[in-house]
């Protein structure tokens, strides 16, 4: 009864998910969501973070430690406060009602998606309502079905994460931090992905300091009026 009982909560969690991906570090995918929190801020979005570790890094505090494999394999705190600088508290510090920072060891993603499931459902317990959600990661798309998947992407960057090629073609849209005219990285990205996707895939360009382009308004507007339910690839 309890498994048919945990089954039926799993099926019935809608909360709304957006998540959002880029091909490398420091490119703005935490600003994009930033700008997505403020400009919708009476969603009252939960937002979160997944950062996974390297090998003999703890999840507790991303410090070195001598943890074993199986110890500390994933950890899931709340931000508390919206001045740490950390970009869990740059999600509250827009307009977020929660926040949340998951950090899991490399590759052990699966192990953590508990405790990412038992935060959404507290937090639509504490609210009686599943909030919409939104995630900074491309690993969890390896798990989910998001409502909407936004890749960032730098034409001026050189590197590609795996995780990132792979979740591309899932993209809803590309939003580009620099024009394909500008800088030419000495690999270019367009040459590490399929030949035509790139041109597929509905595209924005929205450089540092502007405001969210309308045509992502409009798909997160229709997202937030739906009753998009997340679902757990099998």
């Amino acid at each position: 009864m309890a498994a048919l009982r945990a089954a039926a909560m799993k099926a019935e969690l809608q909360a709304r998910m957006i998540v959002v991906g880029g091909q490398t570090r420091s490119i703005g995918k935490t600003q994009l969501i930033c700008d997505i929190i403020s400009t919708f801020a009476q969603a009252g979005w939960v937002a979160g973070k997944i950062t996974q570790y390297g090998h003999g890094i703890c999840t507790r505090d991303g410090k070195a430690c001598g943890c074993a494999p199986d110890q500390h394999a994933s950890t899931l705190n709340w931000e508390a406060r919206a001045e740490t600088g950390t970009d869990s508290a740059r999600f509250l510090a827009a307009g977020a009602r929660r926040s949340f920072w998951l950090r899991t060891r490399q590759g052990q993603l699966a192990e953590g998606l508990p405790m990412l499931e038992g935060a959404l459902l507290e937090s639509s317990a504490e609210s009686g309502e599943f909030p919409p959600v939104i995630v900074e990661s491309n690993s969890l798309m390896n798990f989910v079905e998001p409502a909407l998947y936004f890749s960032v992407i730098d034409s001026s960057k050189p590197d590609f994460k795996p995780s990132a090629r792979a979740a591309l073609e899932r993209a809803s849209a590309i939003v580009f931090r620099e024009s394909q005219g500008g800088l030419v990285p000495a690999q270019p990205f367009w040459l590490q992905v399929e030949p035509g996707l790139l041109r597929e895939k509905p595209s924005v360009l929205q450089r540092e300091g502007e405001p969210l382009p309308e045509p992502l308004r409009v798909l997160i507007q229709r997202f937030l009026e739906s009753a998009h339910q997340v679902t757990t690839r099998k």
